[in-house]
């Protein structure tokens, strides 16, 4: 019995979308099962430890959190960059944390398994860092502007992976083609912000930006490094591509 011509288009659409991302974890997890997602797994033991310090009922584990982990605008610079890589894992008491961890499991683990534990960290705190900047710069320019933001803010408690999670997904999405997934992910921050414009959604665009700078710098690295090589017989040395996988679409059946 045939399929009719939509399922057929949908199922040649997800083939083409999804078909190379699907088949590189499928492979990965068969294979190594846990031994894949490593990091993640500590993210996710990292995120729910951190959940529970900050809920405790002798209020101890709360102030450590913050102490250690808890990124606010109104604090020194110095600070808050100590306090980054910690906050990524921190979940916010005003989300339920399953989210969190779903999230962390999800996105951190795809990423793991196709951009690598090194690239799949460069990308968790040059997002987070992002947002964390941009929240000063946006208290700066005031709330007149669309990029603004109210002088209140700066006493929001910044934390949390989201803004991480949306710079993996961009990555991931570049790297595999899936054009319409990441234009959907892009899409949702958008409206998100006009929906509902806080320093959260805000921080999701700005790690967009970031995301979508990492990935367009390799093409340009590349771009110079063949001019150079041509002008001096060096060869030009690998760079980071995320969008090899490309040639492993055929492997998808």
């Amino acid at each position: 019995m045939t399929s009719p011509p939509a399922m057929r288009g949908v199922r040649g659409f997800a083939r083409r979308e999804w078909g190379p991302l699907y088949a590189t974890v499928r492979a990965a997890l068969i294979t190594r099962r846990w031994r894949a997602v490593p990091l993640t797994l500590a993210a996710v033991a990292l995120t729910a430890l951190c959940h529970l310090a900050q809920n405790q009922t002798l209020g101890w584990g709360y102030g450590a959190v913050s102490a250690l982990g808890s990124v606010r605008a109104e604090d020194p610079l110095w600070l808050a960059l100590l306090r980054t890589p910690l906050s990524v894992f921190v979940p916010a008491l005003h989300l339920p944390v399953w989210g969190a961890l779903a999230q962390v499991l999800l996105v951190f683990g795809i990423a793991e398994i196709t951009l690598g534990r090194a690239r799949t960290l460069i990308v968790v705190y040059v997002c987070t860092l992002a947002g964390t900047l941009y929240a000063r710069i946006g208290i700066a320019l005031g709330p007149g502007g669309p990029l603004g933001l109210p002088a209140a803010d700066a006493r929001v408690v910044d934390t949390g992976p989201s803004a991480a999670v949306v710079g993996l997904a961009i990555c991931v999405c570049w790297r595999f083609g899936a054009r319409w997934t990441g234009a959907l992910v892009v899409a949702a921050m958008v409206v998100e912000v006009i929906v509902k414009p806080n320093l959260a959604g805000k921080e999701h665009l700005a790690a967009i930006a970031a995301a979508m700078a990492l990935c367009a710098l390799p093409a340009l690295w590349r771009h110079q490094l063949r001019g150079a090589g041509g002008r001096s017989g060096v060869p030009p040395i690998r760079s980071w591509n995320l969008r090899r996988g490309r040639s492993q679409r055929r492997s998808w059946r």
